[in-house]
C-alpha cells in the first residue's frame, strides 16, 4: 500500500504540471465558455490538493459520490446509501483519453493481453534457456562449455533492450527476412486483406519475446549456476552418488529443486518487470500492448492514458511479488511466513 500511495501521489504531482488539459483536449480553438465546462468536469477549477483527493477517490476501489456523478462517469459497482453520499466498491475509474474520449481503463484492458502474453513468452524462454545453461555451466565446470555460457550471459547482461532489439529486428526480420519469414512489426492478430477477419499471428511474438527475455536469460543463467556449485559441494551430493543414483537423478531430482530458491526470486521477479519494461520493445516491433500503447499517449500528451498505465503496472508489479514470497514456501519449504 505505501508502494502504491507512493506512485499515485508522484504521477499525480508530475503530470499536473504539464500544459492545460482542457487545451489538450480542444486544441487552440476551443471557445472559453467550452475551456471553462471541461476544466470544471475534470475539477481543475479547484484547489491541487482537492484535486488530488477526487484523483485518489477516483482511482480508489472504495469511494463515495453523489447518484449523479456515479451515473455520468458510468461507474461500475456497488454503491449503497443517499443520492448525495454514495459509498461503494467499484473498478478503478482512470479517467477518460483526452485524444479518442475512451475510458482509459477500457484500452488498458485492451491492451494488457498484448504485454502478459510477450512478458510470459519471454520469461518461459528465458527460464527454461537459462537454467539448461546454468545447469550444464555447473556441471561442466571450467570447461569451454562453462566459460562459453559465463561469457554469453555477461553479453545479455550488458546489451539494453532497445539497443538488442534493433540489431534482433534489422538482422532476422530485413537481413534475413526471405528466410525466416519473420515480420519487422505487427502483433498478436493480424487482419486478412480480402476478408478483414482477424487471426492469430503468433509467428510475431518470436522476434519480441526473444529481445525481452534475453537479459532474463542471463541472469537465470549465472544464478542457476552459482547455486548449482553451492548445492553439488553439499555432502547430501555426495551421499547420493555414494548410494549408487545415477548423475541425472542427483543433478536434476537432487541438486536442482534446492537451487531453484534464487532462480525463483530471479524469475518472479523479472516476470513482473518485464510486465513493466516492455515499453521500447513493443514500440520497436509494433508490438500491441501497454508500452506501446504508453508511448504513443506520450507523444500525443494523453496523460490520463500514460498515468492509468503507470498505476497498472505498478500494481501488477506490486502483486506479483507478492505472489513470489508465497511461491518460495512452495519450492522450498525450510522458509517459513510470518
Amino acid at each position: 500500500m505505501l508502494v502504491l500511495t507512493g506512485v499515485v501521489g508522484i504521477v499525480f504531482f508530475l503530470f499536473q504540471g504539464f500544459g492545460d488539459p482542457a487545451r489538450l483536449i480542444l486544441g487552440q480553438t476551443g471557445d472559453s465558455a467550452t475551456i471553462h465546462n471541461i476544466r470544471k468536469e475534470l475539477y481543475l477549477d479547484r484547489p491541487k490538493w482537492k484535486q488530488f483527493v477526487l484523483y485518489v477517490n477516483d482511482i480508489s476501489p472504495v469511494s463515495i459520490y453523489s447518484r449523479e456523478e456515479i451515473r455520468q462517469k458510468n461507474l461500475k459497482g456497488w454503491f449503497t446509501g443517499t443520492d448525495k453520499f454514495r459509498v461503494g466498491i467499484k473498478l478503478p475509474y482512470l479517467r477518460h483519453s483526452y485524444q479518442s474520449k475512451r475510458e482509459v481503463l477500457q484500452i488498458l484492458t485492451e491492451a494488457l493481453p498484448g504485454t502478459a502474453l510477450l512478458a510470459l513468452a519471454a520469461i518461459v524462454f528465458a527460464t527454461a534457456a537459462g537454467i539448461g545453461l546454468g545447469v550444464l555451466a555447473a556441471v561442466k565446470q571450467n570447461t569451454w562449455m562453462d566459460t562459453s555460457a559465463v561469457f554469453t550471459s555477461v553479453l545479455g547482461i550488458s546489451a539494453p533492450s532497445f539497443f538488442s532489439g534493433i540489431l534482433i529486428a534489422y538482422f532476422f526480420a530485413i537481413v534475413l527476412g526471405q528466410y525466416t519469414g519473420l515480420n519487422l512489426t505487427g502483433s498478436y492478430f493480424e487482419y486478412d486483406d480480402y476478408t478483414g477477419q482477424k487471426y492469430l499471428s503468433l509467428k510475431n511474438l518470436i522476434l519480441p519475446a526473444f529481445t525481452l527475455g534475453i537479459r532474463p536469460l542471463a541472469i537465470i543463467t549465472q544464478l542457476t549456476r552459482s547455486a548449482m556449485l553451492d548445492v553439488l559441494n553439499q555432502d547430501y551430493i555426495r551421499t547420493a552418488y555414494a548410494k549408487g543414483l545415477s548423475k541425472n537423478i542427483v543433478i536434476f531430482k537432487h541438486a536442482l529443486r534446492n537451487a531453484l530458491n534464487p532462480v525463483l526470486t530471479a524469475v518472479t521477479g523479472w516476470f513482473a518487470e518485464l510486465l513493466a519494461g516492455a515499453f521500447f520493445v513493443e514500440y520497436i516491433f509494433g508490438w500491441r500492448g501497454i508500452g506501446k500503447i504508453t508511448v504513443d499517449a506520450l507523444d500525443k500528451l494523453d496523460f490520463p492514458v500514460v498515468m492509468g498505465s503507470v498505476l497498472v503496472t505498478a500494481t501488477l508489479f506490486v502483486l506479483i511479488n507478492m505472489l513470489s514470497d508465497i511461491l518460495y514456501r512452495v519450492v522450498d519449504p525450510r522458509v517459513k511466513t510470518h
